[in-house]
């Protein structure tokens, strides 16, 4: 009886192992996880009823990625279905002509015209397979590359407000999962379209025989399909039950092998206490595997059963026909091959099915996501902005964060002239982050005004606002390309060309990174990524030279600074600093934002935030004299080393001598 339930899902049970090291079983918070239950709840008949709208837009896709291969597939599955109609009546009439009257030479002569028919048919129906095969197979990758395409320009045009926004990096994870589903869903509705059309075919085909037999068919088929659904929803529910389980065991199998874990792994031996757990963990799901498997049997044994208990009736109906003379030998043969087809036909369609409305779920997220991000998309065109540069003024700028309540920044006024150095300072939480966020054009004020030489940025071309502005923030990208892109990146329109390549090399002197390329096995086409074959990786410090080689090739009006030097030794820092403040010009202002006093010294205009305002603002001398925030956080920083800083003695450093180091002068 237990079989004939409706299965449920159970709690997972949870190892020891699990538990000791997770607490519990993992629960993961990611946009595709709430579709893990979908096909709990679907019957055939529901999943029937909702195809069109599941496939609707694959198939919109499909058509605008080759209409002329989606058609193919439609009407090769269509015509395959009217070859194995044509088929079985083809059975139906040379069993009729073989259990004929007359001679069996003269019974097999009169059956030939079928037995040839049947054979054109034959090969027919091959022809068509194969053709729906091989546009299928063009069809499949460039959906797939469409969905993706689709996706991933609908991210990139969204304001970084929404990347950064929680339920909706839910969605565009989520939506990740819709370009493949996309792909799968094409083989589904072919797999579906052939089973429904065998379905449809034989049920037909049996009710020009006998009216009767269209009955017996679903009779007999109903079981095999009911024993093909509960297999499949109790093999889904056990993934369902085990998959955090699962998901335990390969984050164990990754962090064995990660890069960033191998020396605890080895040091602490940590390998073998965690290689330990994965085994104890594997072990406990084999039990499900078997109880998995033993359901499985007892289920298709007892659909096989009745299957059986139905296709005796349907039999003995059959005989209870021919003995009345109201159905002939030839027509129950034909009959039996009908049913054992529409049989198979309806298995076929409930699995297939279960397949396409669980895929359909990731290309409705798919669609979803697009929609969502048009709304959210980064608007196009606006004001022009002057082509001579001169200014960037913050007016009484206010901006926060939707999942925070207070501000990032409140009545901020400042301004960022060409041909100067401005200095951002103030600890961690104090606003800069933000201000560089606002000064880009990445975020919009929500209070107050930021001109781009008199263009408001909130109707300004925010194309024209990014062209003119050049990041290198600390996490800056270290894209895994050559040494040459890695640096023509910073302007990717202009990266062909001679004049590109002359560029390059000039970028990559003014950075000093030239000398590092010399020592690269191919000089500028090395490819920096460790994880291709033949590649070179880079340090943290050799990396912050092409990213400032990446900023001065770019050549933007307002370059953005964001902690430059964190990975440099201390004369490569000096010389850092002097390269970055050498990128100021008639056309060009440097912002930079970094905790190393030394490199703001010699800022023309150093504005001190603390808690989302601007609290100080001039030059280190006046700074300093001034005896606020600023002396008070230079005067730290030099007293860590035993400096003397004026208006502040000097206090040694403890634990030995006083260090020189150049970061404080």
């Amino acid at each position: 009886m237990r079989l004939l339930k409706r299965p449920v899902l159970a709690d997972g049970t949870v190892s020891d192992s699990e538990r000791q090291l997770f607490g519990g079983p993992l629960r993961y918070d990611a946009g595709w996880a709430e579709h893990e239950y979908a096909q709990l709840e679907a019957r055939l008949t529901d999943t029937l009823r909702a195809m069109p709208r599941m496939v609707g837009g694959t198939l919109r896709l499909a058509r605008s990625a080759d209409r002329r291969a989606l058609f193919t597939v439609a009407a090769a599955e269509a015509g395959q279905g009217v070859t194995a109609a044509l088929g079985l009546l083809v059975v139906n009439a040379v069993l009729g002509r073989l259990l004929g009257t007359g001679t069996a030479a003269e019974r097999l002569h009169a059956a030939l015209p079928a037995l040839a028919l049947g054979a054109l048919v034959a090969v027919l129906g091959a022809v068509l397979a194969s053709w729906s095969t091989a546009a299928a197979g063009r069809l499949e990758p460039k959906v797939e590359r469409a969905a993706h395409e689709r996706y991933l320009h609908a991210a990139i045009r969204v304001e970084l407000e929404a990347i950064e926004d929680g339920e909706f990096r839910r969605l565009l994870d989520s939506a990740q999962w819709g370009p493949p589903a996309a792909r799968r869903t094409i083989g589904a509705c072919v797999a579906t379209l052939n089973a429904l059309i065998s379905l449809v075919a034989a049920a037909g085909v049996l009710t020009v025989l006998h009216p009767a037999l269209l009955p017996m068919l679903l009779l007999i088929a109903a079981p095999r399909g009911w024993g093909a659904m509960r297999v499949a929803q109790r093999r889904y529910l056990s993934v369902m039950s085990w998959v955090e389980h699962v998901r335990a065991a390969r984050l164990i199998g990754q962090l064995l092998i990660s890069r960033t874990s191998a020396a605890e792994v080895r040091v602490h031996g940590v390998g073998r206490y965690l290689l330990g757990h994965y085994r104890k963990m594997g072990e406990h799901a084999e039990t499900e595997a078997t109880r998995l498997a033993r359901d499985k049997a007892g289920t298709e044994l007892l659909a096989a059963a009745l299957s059986g208990a139905a296709a005796l009736v349907t039999y003995a109906a059959m005989g209870a026909l021919i003995v009345s003379g109201r159905m002939d030998l030839a027509v129950a043969g034909t009959a039996v091959l009908a049913v054992r087809s529409g049989s198979a036909g309806l298995g076929a369609l409930v699995s297939s099915t279960n397949v396409l409305h669980e895929e359909s779920l990731y290309v409705r997220d798919l669609e979803r996501f697009v929609a969502e991000a048009g709304q959210r998309a980064i608007p196009a065109g606006g004001r022009a902005l002057p082509e001579r540069f001169e200014a960037v003024r913050l007016t009484d700028v206010g901006f926060r964060y939707p999942d925070r309540e207070e501000p990032a920044l409140s009545g901020v006024s400042l301004t960022v002239e060409a041909g100067r150095v401005v200095a951002l300072v103030g600890e961690n939480g104090s606003g800069k982050s933000t201000l560089v966020k606002l000064l880009a054009g990445l975020h919009l004020p929500d209070s107050g005004r930021i001109g781009w030489d008199g263009v408001d940025l909130a109707e300004a071309d925010r194309e024209q606002v990014f062209d003119r502005v050049a990041l290198l923030t600390q996490d800056f990208e270290r894209w895994p390309v050559t040494a040459r892109t890695n640096i023509a990146i910073g302007r990717p329109q202009e990266v062909e060309g001679v004049d590109s390549a002359a560029a390059v090399v000039a970028a990559a002197r003014y950075a000093g990174a030239d000398a590092l390329v010399r020592k690269l096995p191919h000089g500028y086409e090395t490819l920096l990524a460790r994880v291709f074959r033949g590649a070179s990786e880079l340090s943290g410090g050799q990396w912050q030279k092409f990213g400032l080689a990446r900023t001065r090739y770019r050549d933007a009006h307002v370059i953005v600074v964001d902690e430059p030097t964190s990975a440099l030794d201390p004369e490569a820092e000096i010389a850092a600093f002097d390269s970055i403040r050498g990128l100021a010009g008639p056309q060009r202002a440097v912002v930079l934002v970094t905790h190393r006093m030394s490199g703001v010294r010699h800022a023309d205009v150093i504005y001190v935030l603390h808690e989302g305002r601007l609290v100080e603002q001039g030059s280190h001398q006046e700074l300093l004299e001034l005896g606020g925030r600023y002396a008070a956080m230079f005067r730290m920083q030099a007293e860590q080393y035993g400096k003397t800083v004026p208006g502040g003695p000097s206090i040694p450093r403890q634990g030995g001598a006083p260090r020189n180091d150049p970061s404080v002068t």
